[in-house]
């Protein structure tokens, strides 16, 4: 009589494990404006191609835009051809490729660790905080993340079993992901698999593996025709953009500013599986015993090989961390049950509650302070303002209610943090990310929200907010204005004569030009 119940409970309770994706990366997707500078680019790039009838090239405010390949401007182009210039059609992408990569891992996962272990492995990778955030980016990233586990997922297929036909899948997921940011598609597959072969005495197999003609032909065939034709049209701008630039430069030295220590990973990468920071440094108690078996070997290589890779690059971002977060995913899944004292796992995410119900008072007294710049301390001047009482409800019955879990409850304690995990998303899909939207983007969107109803050209005067020109509807580029043409700046950076303003809000203002 009692097993029936239990089952049912079971049964209920992995219905709403598999919702979690669902819910972590669509709730509320449109409902911050675009944060500049990533995803206005990404979401210009593409509104452009629509404006000049070319779907073949990238154009941010009519330059020649080569940061990255065309897979994910041809996917936004979708979205946007569905639901128009909207920030759900550009961010649609992204949300896709996170719930397919949180239900890939969690199908490799079922097929060597047991159901329960996919289960726990579903959970982290849909709240996880770095998935969170790139799954609802209009970027690249989490494209890229899907098809890099994708990758080595087929690669693991293959060398566990011999067969021929993941083998040849990876090559498709090389290609696109190829096609979606560049060579470092092809570089953490080769070098996982590489390592992994040679620590085990098979560097003939890899040989063979990577020199398989038919998987050849097929990255050919599907990646050429575009960097041929790009090549053929852009000649030296686009291998001085694209190869030499943002991708050379990327690793040989520090890009846009973007730099850090040997040791940025080492903090970035739990920073990123915020609230799993705790059973990922728990996990790596049993990384040596882990090397005893095949496919745990082989997840502990493709973590560490990225985690050194990057840290040798001379650009650093956070999110290239992720690129080797996918096997953690699955190790900490698999190590759940030895997480025995309970306050060292609860410690982080508990901070992290605590901040949440802060942040307005927080940026309101970085805005008084000589913390920053003009800019940014007079967009964090309307953090009061904007804030709801229902920001204030959520986030404060978000840090009771885990007080509450994690002082009284009864629970194991990954299920006490997989619990606080799918709070922790909810919260942040449903009022903190709009809210933290609306005060660092909303006067960017206001402003190309009056250009568009102006009907009127605009330029942009030291002011780097490509999200502008999406919500203007138009090119904005940095030039000279014109008598009577419009003006986008920074508060910080507004002409002390010759112009009229016409809209101020934050630290944004929209100037027009004064006839001479």
């Amino acid at each position: 009589m009692g097993t029936e119940p239990r089952r049912g409970w079971t049964r209920a309770l992995t219905a709403l494990v598999f919702l979690l994706p669902l819910l972590a990366f669509f709730l509320r997707l449109g409902a911050a404006p675009l944060f500049d500078v990533d995803e206005g680019a990404f979401s210009e790039a593409t509104r452009e191609m629509f404006a000049r009838g070319d779907f073949l090239s990238t154009y941010l405010d009519g330059a020649n835009r080569f940061d990255k390949p065309i897979l994910i401007y041809w996917l936004q182009a979708l979205g946007y051809l569905l639901f128009g210039p909207t920030e759900w059609a550009f961010r649609l992408p992204s949300a896709v490729a996170a719930a397919s990569w949180s239900y890939a891992t969690w199908f490799f996962a079922r097929e060597r660790f047991g159901p329960a272990v996919a289960l726990a492995a579903l959970v982290v990778t849909s709240t996880a905080l770095g998935p969170f955030v790139i799954g609802r980016a209009a970027t690249a990233d989490a494209l890229l993340n899907l098809l890099l586990a994708l990758t080595l997922f087929d690669a693991w297929r293959h060398l566990e079993s011999g067969r021929r036909a993941p083998l040849l899948r990876s090559f498709v997921w090389m290609a696109l992901g190829a096609l979606t940011k560049g060579p470092i598609a092809l570089i953490v597959p080769g070098a996982v698999t590489f390592l992994y072969c040679v620590s085990r005495g098979q560097w003939r197999r890899w040989l063979r593996a990577i020199a398989d003609p038919i998987g050849w032909l097929i990255f050919v065939v599907l990646v050429v025709p575009w960097y041929a034709y790009t090549l053929g049209v852009h000649g030296q701008s686009f291998i001085d953009g694209f190869i030499l630039k943002h991708n050379v430069k990327r690793f040989t030295g520090s890009l846009e500013g973007h730099t850090g220590s040997l040791f940025y990973y080492v903090i970035a990468l739990p920073l990123l599986l915020l609230p799993w920071i705790g059973p990922l440094l728990a996990s790596l108690r049993n990384a040596l015993r882990d090397a005893n078996t095949g496919v745990r070997r082989f997840l502990w290589l493709w973590a560490l090989f990225v985690v050194a890779f990057f840290s040798l690059s001379g650009t650093k971002l956070p999110h290239y961390a992720l690129y080797g977060a996918t096997p953690l995913f699955i190790l900490i899944a698999a190590h759940r049950e030895s997480l025995v004292r309970r306050w060292p796992h609860l410690i982080a995410p508990t901070l992290f509650f605590a901040l949440l119900p802060l942040l307005p008072s927080l940026f309101g007294y970085l805005s008084s302070t000589g913390a920053g710049n003009a800019f940014y301390r007079a967009q964090l001047s309307r953090a009061l303002d904007l804030v709801t009482p229902i920001y204030y409800l959520v986030t404060i019955l978000l840090l009771a209610g885990w007080l509450a879990l994690a002082v009284f409850g009864r629970l194991k304690v990954w299920q006490t943090l997989a619990i606080g995990a799918a709070a922790q998303v909810l919260v942040l899909a449903a009022v903190v990310v709009p809210y933290l939207g609306d005060v660092v983007q909303g006067p960017v969107k206001d402003a190309g929200l009056l250009a568009r109803k102006l009907s009127e050209s605009a330029v942009r005067l030291r002011f780097d907010a490509p999200s502008f020109s999406v919500y203007a509807l138009a090119a904005t580029p940095h030039d000279e204005a014109r008598p009577g043409q419009l003006v986008v700046t920074r508060i910080d950076r507004v002409p002390s004569s010759g112009y009229e303003v016409l809209f101020q809000e934050g630290g944004v203002v929209l100037l027009r030009r004064q006839a001479q």
